[in-house]
């Protein structure tokens, strides 16, 4: 029996035009499903974990089809609860070269943001979870998500089981001075912080700063703030230089509390690069889960993420002996026959 793996969250429905067109020129648009602690959950089910994913989606055909979308990757839906108004809806569309991508939200009044705390019972959810992981995302969308998030965190907190929590900060659902209030009182209970930026009260100094983006300085400075503020056993990062949006150079950092570890550089020819950051929380998570140190299970965590740049859609689809080939090197591109 593998170990258990809850995460919890919003699925969204997620709309864009194909072949990268934009908006006012498509006829048609290409239909998936997304979330980032979904998007956590299909990664880790498909490493061969066993992944529990908590929501509420609403009744219908389209709640439903959410579900089955889960479910074909072995995703265990038994505590999505059914009803509310509507499931939430984005639209992307993608970015191309110069022109950057593009998001439009449509989920105020989803089903999971309109969730009571007594529509979930904790002690059925986590019996026999090893993990929980969480993301700054699913607080955002309401104050009553913000309640289940926390109890949610307390109560895998109190029963020993290791929580993570992916900043994951979206400018389009709060302000940052909010998101510090809230992240940092719910930071008090995440053992793993994961997509780790200046969002906590940690302000970096002009030279910890190029073009508005940390330094190698700046991350480490702000990964030891981090550290004493909240008791991370550890942090970890993605750092990417976006050279537009057809280009991206990516690697990652993590820190134990002693030691920061930085990955290999991947230079990136970008397909679809939603849902990258959540395929290295999986791989991440994946690497401790298995007993993998903190500086291999980064690693796994980044080749991941590079994979799915490569990949349509909001899910990672690559195997571990994909992400481990592209580790040591042996994968380059080329037809296996």
């Amino acid at each position: 029996m593998s170990k258990k793996i809850v995460t919890l969250g919003e699925i969204m429905l997620r709309l864009s035009p194909p072949n990268q067109q934009r908006f006012v020129q498509a006829d048609s648009l290409d239909v998936y499903f997304g979330g980032s602690e979904s998007n956590v959950a299909v990664s880790l089910s498909n490493f061969g974990l066993t992944s529990c994913f908590v929501s509420k989606v609403p009744e219908g055909q389209i709640g439903q089809a959410a579900i089955n979308h889960l479910r074909r990757y072995g995703v265990d839906t038994q505590f999505i609860n059914r009803g509310g108004e509507r499931l939430g809806i984005y639209y992307l569309e993608n970015g191309a070269s110069v022109r950057g991508a593009h998001v439009i939200y449509d989920r105020l009044g989803s089903s999971i943001a309109s969730a009571k705390l007594d529509e979930f019972d904790f002690d059925k959810i986590f019996s026999g979870a090893h993990w929980f992981h969480i993301s700054g995302i699913t607080p955002a969308l309401s104050e009553q998500s913000r309640i289940l998030t926390a109890a949610a965190l307390k109560f895998a907190k109190s029963k020993g089981i290791t929580t993570s929590m992916d900043l994951n900060y979206r400018k389009k659902l709060w302000s940052r001075a909010d998101a510090h209030r809230v992240l940092s009182d719910l930071c008090q209970h995440v053992d793993i912080c994961i997509g780790a930026d200046p969002l906590l009260g940690f302000n970096p100094k002009d030279e910890e700063l190029i073009n508005g983006e940390l330094t190698l300085d700046g991350f480490t400075n702000m990964f030891q703030f981090y550290k004493k503020e909240f008791g991370f056993k550890y942090i970890a990062s993605i750092v990417r230089k976006t050279i537009n949006a057809s280009e991206n150079d990516l690697f990652a950092l993590a820190f134990d509390g002693v030691e920061i570890h930085q990955t290999r550089e991947y230079k990136l020819q970008v397909v679809d690069r939603v849902g990258g950051g959540d395929a290295f929380a999986g791989g991440f998570i994946y690497g401790l889960s298995t007993g993998m140190s903190v500086a291999k299970s980064c690693d796994f965590g980044m080749a991941a993420n590079a994979i799915k740049h490569s990949i349509p859609g909001d899910i990672n689809h690559a195997t571990v002996e994909e992400v481990l080939e592209l580790m040591d090197g042996s994968m380059g591109g080329k037809v296996k026959r």
